[in-house]
């Protein structure tokens, strides 16, 4: 599959270069390949590279083919440059040895003791003495068009839990042991023979070079141009088009229905990526390099429309990975110690509200009860903390809208299913506010031209700076024809009073104008990160101010005293009018979910 490896008798023709700390070594042009468990010559150009300095990766290179020498393999080769750069004081053959066999080495210095026993002492080769080069120098490794590098090798002393096939072409498998499982993952490029993955780098060249044009469709021109016949042209295709146009390894991650986060902490190279999967936590065998994480940066920069640099170095966006889609906050230097991200995927965008009493968040009374507040008008704040499903929940109440209502939405980051709501036909118009850099405008500026654009609903993603006061001016006056929705940080009707009015300095008197607030929380079952209703809460106005009155929990929704009916009623209708609206479609609900 290789070639036939170096002999110890034969010539290397590895080239060695420095970058940072990093040895990388050209052996494209070398019958060994780079591989320093097996090719001896290979491995003594390597420690000779590094009797002049140390590195804490070394990369080899080959046909397309990288393989990262890193942790322990790195220490080994360091260990054996440094022995053999100061023991050829004392022994010349010794420090010959050490370069090509530097475990042998290790213990012919251990028998002698004396000199050559410090020297491995001190230079750190003695703590190699038991180990063999087959289980010690195994690289992580891939194409390297994927600037990504993977443990093939599961970790030593785990149980197989679980295995299967994305469709990607990725296989996982889940390995369990005492603390952190890992989520092992192997994308379908690096499975490709030596042959296969020489034509998927010639194919990347001919595209890096412009070679080859013709927009999404360049990637499937560039492999056609240099593959054979009977080599794997959609695998490659695939796999072209995810490592240039897409977000690389993450869409394997995000091809697993069972993925929710990844995250990739810097600096990258040395930090393994994590997963959240089935609401647990799992490493993974996979590290992005440098290059892959600078190549994510400068794609969410493009598709954005923002600044990601040192002058701006926190990012808010959103990308596709394969059919989902999924938000993407990003830091770097200064405020970190290289690029890093947080993924999350944002598949509950589309949900409806029979989705959210099909998994449980919210019992079908009370889903209906939110369905004809939102419809007949009310102002309604979702409150939670980070990761409740506040914004899933306000997407799924912007379907209860009626169909007849324009609807202005203003975000910073898009996350509400503009696209779906208006492929159904539903007038809706999405304004992008500013997050300190691009084509964008101040939330305060965007919700007076919301108030300009039309009568109808107002939906603000999140509620947290001076736009409040707009927001409740608006309120005030009914400026707004329809509901007024919103998300924002709190635990309930008190915390969310307390943030509104302390916080963004909104008048007690003009919060009053809020009809209700639903608050969300993230709980574990046992199973996996689920969320559920806390408490739904209807604003009163009191002698003292404002007061809050409880109409549901998670399991119950008590309309005996809601004032918000009498709100809700037209002027021929009674609170029980629009009582039994509520219970019609709390019936049409639990008809159409699965429960």
């Amino acid at each position: 599959m290789f070639g036939s490896l170096l002999s110890s008798d034969e010539d290397c023709r590895c080239e060695t270069a420095f970058e940072r700390d990093r040895l990388c070594v050209d052996s494209d042009d070398c019958p060994g390949e780079g591989r320093l468990a097996e090719s001896t010559p290979c491995r003594a150009t390597v420690v000779a590279a590094l009797e002049e300095r140390d590195a804490d990766v070394v990369s080899t290179r080959a046909a397309g083919f990288e393989r990262a020498y890193e942790d322990d393999a790195a220490a080994l080769l360091v260990a054996a440059g440094r022995f053999a750069g100061a023991v050829a004081f004392h022994d010349d053959a010794l420090a010959a040895r050490a370069r090509e066999d530097p475990l042998g080495a290790a213990r012919v210095a251990g028998g002698r003791g004396g000199a050559p026993a410090r020297t491995a002492a001190e230079t750190g080769l003695a703590a190699f003495l038991e180990a063999d080069y087959e289980g010690l120098l195994r690289p992580s490794v891939g194409p390297t068009v994927a600037r990504s590098r993977v443990a093939t090798r599961p970790p030593p002393d785990v149980t197989l839990r679980d295995r299967y096939e994305l469709d990607t072409g990725a296989v996982v498998r889940r390995y369990e042991r005492d603390g952190l499982d890992t989520y092992h993952l192997i994308p379908a490029e690096h499975r490709l023979d030596a042959d296969a993955t020489a034509t998927l780098a010639r194919a990347y060249e001919r595209l890096a070079r412009g070679a080859v044009t013709g927009g999404d469709r360049a990637p499937a021109r560039a492999v056609r141009s240099v593959a054979d016949a009977d080599q794997p042209v959609e695998t490659l295709v695939a796999a072209l088009r995810k490592h240039t146009t897409g977000l690389g390894v993450v869409e394997d991650c995000f091809a697993d229905p069972a993925v929710t986060d990844v995250f990739v902490t810097a600096p990258v190279e040395d930090n393994r990526i994590r997963v959240r999967h089935d609401g647990a936590t799992l490493r993974t065998n996979v590290r992005l390099t440098d290059d892959g994480a600078d190549a994510l940066a400068s794609r969410f920069r493009r598709s954005s429309g923002r600044a990601f640099s040192r002058a701006s170095p926190t990012l808010a966006a959103t990308a596709d990975a394969g059919d989902r889609r999924v938000r993407v906050a990003g830091v770097t230097t200064p405020v970190s110690d290289g690029v890093g991200f947080t993924f999350r995927a944002h598949d509950e965008s589309a949900f409806r509200l029979s989705d959210l009493v099909d998994n449980g968040t919210l019992a079908p009374a009370t889903a209906a009860f939110l369905s004809v507040a939102v419809r007949r008008g009310a102002a309604t704040l979702v409150a939670g903390a980070r990761g409740a499903g506040k914004t899933t929940l306000l997407g799924a109440l912007l379907w209860e809208l009626p169909v007849d209502v324009r609807t202005v939405l203003i975000e910073d980051t898009p996350e509400l299913p503009v696209g779906e709501l208006q492929a159904a036909g539903r007038d809706v118009q999405p304004l992008r506010v500013a997050t300190g850099d691009g084509a964008s405008i101040e939330p305060t500026e965007a919700l007076r031209t919301a108030l300009r654009l039309g009568d109808g609903a107002i939906v603000v993603g999140e509620v947290r700076g001076e736009e409040a006061t707009v927001l409740y001016e608006a309120m005030r006056v009914g400026a707004a024809d329809g509901a007024v929705l919103g998300t924002i940080h709190g635990g309930g009707g008190e915390s969310v009073r307390e943030r509104v009015v302390t916080d963004l300095g909104v008048p007690e008197t003009a919060f009053a104008d809020t009809d209700l607030v639903v608050t969300l929380e993230a709980y574990d079952d046992g199973d996996g990160r689920r969320r559920r209703l806390r408490a739904a809460e209807e604003v009163r106005r009191t002698d003292d101010g404002v007061g809050f009155a409880t109409v549901a929990t998670e399991g119950s929704l008590s309309l005996d005293d809601c004032r918000t009916l009498d709100a809700l009623a037209g002027p021929t209708e009674t609170a029980a009018d629009v009582r039994g609206e509520i219970d019609r479609t709390a019936d049409e609900l639990t008809g159409r979910c699965r429960c």
